[in-house]
C-alpha cells in the first residue's frame, strides 16, 4: 500500500527567503572560520614553533567532528527545533575561536580549533538545510542551492579578511577578532531560523519519531531511500575529494608553477558557485533525481579528463566543468531527502547522510596519496574517481522517483522496507 500523498503546499511555503539569506550568511561564516586555518598556518607555525603537520591535523579533526556532530545536531533539531540548535552552535563557534587564540600548547589548539570548532560549524548545516527544504515546494532546489552558495563564498570573503587582519595583528588577536565577528554575524541571523509551518517538534520531542506513514527516525535510517541517499552521497564525495585535494600537485608535476596551479583550485570553486545555482534551477524544473544523476556523470568524466591536459588553459577548461558539476550536485541531496521523508525527521536524515559524505571527503585525499606513493603518478587517482563517480550515478538511479502533482508517490513501497 502506498504512503498517503503529502498534503498540499502551505501558502506560507516558498516565501521564507529571509531563512535562505540567514542560512547562507551563517554557512559562509562557519565554513570561513574553519578554513581560516589555511591562512593562519604559516604565521602560527613561525610564532609558536608548532609543526605544520600538527597544526594541519586540527583541520582533519574539524572535518571528523563536523561529520559526527552533524548527526547529533540533526536529531536535536528534530526534537527541539532548529533555532535553539543554531543558537548554541553560534555561541560555540565564537567560543572556539577565543579558546584557540589562548591555546598554550598544540594539543589545546587542536581541541579548540579542531574538535570544538568542528562541532560548532556542523550546527549550521543539517538543521538549516532541513528547515530550508521543509519551507519550500516549487523552488526548493533553488533555495537549498542559495544556502549552499553562501558556504561556497567563504574562501572569497572570510579568508581575505583573515589575511588582511594578519597584516596588522598577530594570529592570536586575529582569531579573537574573528570569534567576535562570528558572534556579531551569526547570533542576529538565528532569529530568522524557524521551523516551517506545521513542522515544529511536538512537546516532549514526539515530532522526532514521526515520518511518512508513521515511520520513526530510526526506521527511516534503515529504509531504502536513506541507504541509497547515503551511499550516493558517500561515493559522490569520495569521487571528487581526491581530485580537489591533489590536482594542484598534479598540475605542478605537469610543469606548472605553484602560483598558477593554485588558480585551478580557485577556478573550481568559482565554477561550483555557478553550478549550485544552475543545478538548483534545473532541479526545480526537471526533478532532483535526474539532474543529480546527470551531474554525477559529468563529474565522473570531468575528473578523468584531467589526465588529458597539461597546459593551464586545459586545466581551466576541465576545472570549469568539474567544479560546476560537483558544486551543483551537493545541494540536490537535501531535495531528494525532502521528497522521501517528512520534515519532522529531516534533521536526523540529513545529519546521517552528512556523516557518510564526511567519510567520503576524508577517503579521497587519503587514497589519492596512497596511490601516488604506490605507483608514482596520479593516473589511478583520476581513473578511480571516474569509476567511483559512475558508481555514484548508478546508485542514485535506485532512489525512488518523486511523486508528481496529481500522481502517486514513488516512495510508498520503498518506505515500507
Amino acid at each position: 500500500m502506498n504512503v498517503p500523498a503529502a498534503s498540499s503546499p502551505s501558502p506560507a511555503l516558498d516565501r521564507n527567503w529571509p531563512l535562505v539569506a540567514a542560512g547562507a550568511l551563517m554557512g559562509c561564516v562557519a565554513v570561513g572560520v574553519v578554513f581560516s586555518l589555511a591562512v593562519l598556518l604559516q604565521p602560527m607555525s613561525t610564532a609558536t614553533g608548532w609543526s605544520r603537520a600538527g597544526l594541519s591535523s586540527a583541520m582533519t579533526l574539524a572535518f571528523l567532528s563536523m561529520g559526527v556532530a552533524g548527526f547529533g545536531w540533526g536529531m536535536l533539531s528534530d526534537r527541539y527545533g532548529p533555532r535553539v540548535v543554531v543558537m548554541v552552535g553560534a555561541l560555540l563557534l565564537g567560543l572556539a575561536c577565543v579558546l584557540a587564540s589562548h591555546a598554550g600548547s598544540l594539543l589545546q589548539f587542536q581541541l579548540a580549533y579542531g574538535v570544538l570548532m568542528g562541532v560548532a560549524a556542523a550546527s549550521f548545516f543539517a538543521p538549516v538545510i532541513a528547515t530550508t527544504v521543509a519551507s519550500f515546494e516549487r523552488r526548493r532546489s533553488l533555495a537549498v542551492s542559495l544556502v549552499s552558495a553562501g558556504m561556497g563564498l567563504a574562501p572569497m570573503t572570510m579568508s581575505p579578511l583573515v589575511a588582511w587582519l594578519l597584516t596588522t595583528h598577530d594570529w592570536r588577536t586575529t582569531l579573537q577578532i574573528v570569534g567576535v565577528l562570528a558572534w556579531a554575524l551569526t547570533l542576529p541571523a538565528v532569529w530568522f531560523v524557524r521551523a516551517a509551518p506545521g513542522t515544529a517538534a511536538a512537546p516532549g520531542g514526539e515530532g522526532a519519531s514521526v515520518a511518512t506513514g508513521g515511520m520513526s527516525a530510526g526506521r527511516a535510517l534503515r529504509s531504502k531511500p536513506f541507504i541509497v541517499l547515503a551511499l550516493t552521497y558517500f561515493a559522490c564525495c569520495a569521487a571528487h575529494s581526491g581530485p580537489i585535494f591533489h590536482t594542484v600537485s598534479y598540475a605542478v608535476g605537469c610543469g606548472l608553477s605553484v602560483t598558477a596551479a593554485v588558480t585551478i583550485y580557485s577556478m573550481e570553486g568559482a565554477a561550483g558557485l555557478g553550478g549550485r545555482l544552475l543545478f538548483g534551477v534545473l532541479g526545480d524544473r526537471f526533478g532532483a533525481k535526474p539532474v543529480l544523476v546527470a551531474g554525477l556523470l559529468v563529474q565522473a568524466f570531468a575528473a578523468v579528463s584531467y589526465l588529458s591536459v597539461s597546459q593551464l588553459d586545459g586545466f581551466y577548461a576541465v576545472a570549469l566543468v568539474f567544479g560546476m558539476a560537483y558544486g551543483g550536485t551537493m545541494p540536490l541531496y537535501a531535495s531528494l531527502a525532502r521528497d522521501a521523508f517528512e520534515p519532522r525527521i529531516l534533521g536526523t536524515v540529513l545529519g546521517g547522510a552528512t556523516l557518510f559524505s564526511s567519510l567520503g571527503m576524508a577517503l579521497g585525499p587519503l587514497v589519492g596519496g596512497w596511490l601516488f606513493d604506490r605507483y608514482g603518478s596520479y593516473t589511478w587517482l583520476y581513473v578511480g574517481s571516474l569509476m567511483v563517480g559512475l558508481g555514484a550515478a548508478a546508485i542514485a538511479l535506485l532512489f525512488p522517483s518523486a511523486r508528481r502533482p496529481g500522481g502517486e508517490s514513488g516512495f510508498g513501497p520503498a518506505l515500507q522496507h
